[in-house]
């Protein structure tokens, strides 16, 4: 995909109006206050920015995912930590619901998600278990006809602010055979969370530990099948990462806009930066990464919309070099500001640090290495 068609670049213009306006003068309230400010996120449901993934029945638009990817990178031009608040509710746990809730769990649930009446977690990573998925030792046990879910979840964003989270836990079998899904709302008895986390970055979003103790849930909380939580997470993670990536877009154009205009104004030796031939050069190669993992990601999102066969392989590769780039584009931004790069309050900084996450979050670069590297061998 060369160029956005139409529909999709005037949603992109859409969504750069609406951070500019709405999202923008709040983002110092809210990296202090270490949470998106709630009525935020009421304009971002009513601007229909939290249902693209929804169908239309259910309150949403029902768009593709390079809508979502556009979305992600305008949002995270502002600060990744409100980005992501939307993201995960919106584009990680509630596609979960969409794809595989029960009639009752979306007629209760999707409406007032996309609304911005209700907000969504996932809890799925423990504090012994991140990357290996099939690895987790939560568990739901039968009990009265339902469930009974003990256990600990770690870095669960949204978690303090949420009022339902996509549970996993184990149900059955060892492994990627026995993890089941379950809608469980944050008011359920049993269900605590910890102190919000101080983080590196993403300051402006809610990351607590989710502890689980006994927590009762019924037949009609499972979301999909029994026993193919696993598989289920596995499907999930595609529109996550092509998220992920997209935040990593964001980070890295605001970056690379912030550079621009800094190197024409800061003088140095009696001309501007942009006047020397090694500014320059650094500024063209910034541009040549970003552009690289802008198509890159929208090939990703063109090619998980259309079922192309090689999506996954896509979106992998998408979300290794995005996050990569944008890691190396926010770094440079840093080093060309100097020391004003380096004050807490600057925004090459809060980029800086929202930027590193990506590459840990949604699958670590070496899990993308390793999916891309089994598609080699195989």
């Amino acid at each position: 995909m060369w160029e956005l068609d139409e529909e999709h670049d005037a949603f992109r213009r859409t969504c750069r109006d609406f951070t500019d306006r709405e999202i923008r003068p709040l983002v110092e309230e809210a990296e202090q206050a270490g949470a998106i400010p709630m009525q935020l996120w009421k304009r971002l449901g009513a601007a229909g920015l939290l249902g693209l993934a929804t169908p239309e029945e259910h309150g949403g638009s029902d768009a593709d995912a390079l809508a979502v990817a556009l979305l992600a990178e305008e949002l995270s031009r502002a600060t990744g930590g409100i980005a992501v608040t939307a993201l995960v509710s919106g584009y990680m746990a509630a596609p979960h619901l969409v794809r595989h809730g029960s009639p009752d769990q979306q007629r209760r649930w999707l409406g007032p998600l996309a609304a911005g009446e209700a907000m969504a977690g996932i809890a799925v990573t423990e504090p012994g278990t991140g990357s290996d998925v099939a690895g987790i030792t939560s568990t739901a046990r039968p009990a009265g006809g339902g469930w009974t879910i003990d256990g600990r979840k770690m870095f669960i964003t949204n978690a303090g602010l949420a009022d339902v989270l996509v549970v996993a836990a184990r149900t059955g079998g060892p492994r990627h055979s026995g993890i089941t899904l379950f809608a469980v709302p944050t008011d359920a008895p049993g269900l605590s969370v910890g102190r919000p986390l101080r983080k590196m970055g993403w300051h402006s979003s809610d990351t607590r530990e989710v502890v689980l103790d006994g927590v009762a849930v019924g037949p009609e909380d499972v979301v999909g099948t029994e026993n193919r939580g696993f598989h289920q997470i596995m499907e999930g993670f595609q529109l996550e990462r092509i998220a992920l990536a997209g935040m990593g877009l964001g980070h890295a154009a605001e970056c690379l806009d912030l550079v621009r205009s800094y190197v024409r104004e800061r003088e140095a030796f009696g001309a501007p930066l942009a006047r020397l031939q090694t500014i320059r050069h650094r500024v063209a190669v910034m541009e040549i990464e970003l552009d690289s993992a802008r198509l890159l990601t929208h090939r990703a999102a063109a090619r998980l919309s259309s079922g192309h066969p090689e999506a996954q392989t896509s979106v992998a590769r998408a979300k290794y070099v995005a996050a990569i780039a944008a890691n190396r584009i926010v770094d440079e931004a840093v080093q060309l500001f100097g020391g004003a790069g380096f004050v807490e309050e600057s925004p090459v900084a809060r980029h800086y640090r929202d930027a590193r996450i990506l590459r840990i979050g949604g699958g670590t670069d070496e899990i993308q290495l390793e999916i891309l590297a089994k598609g080699t061998a195989g």
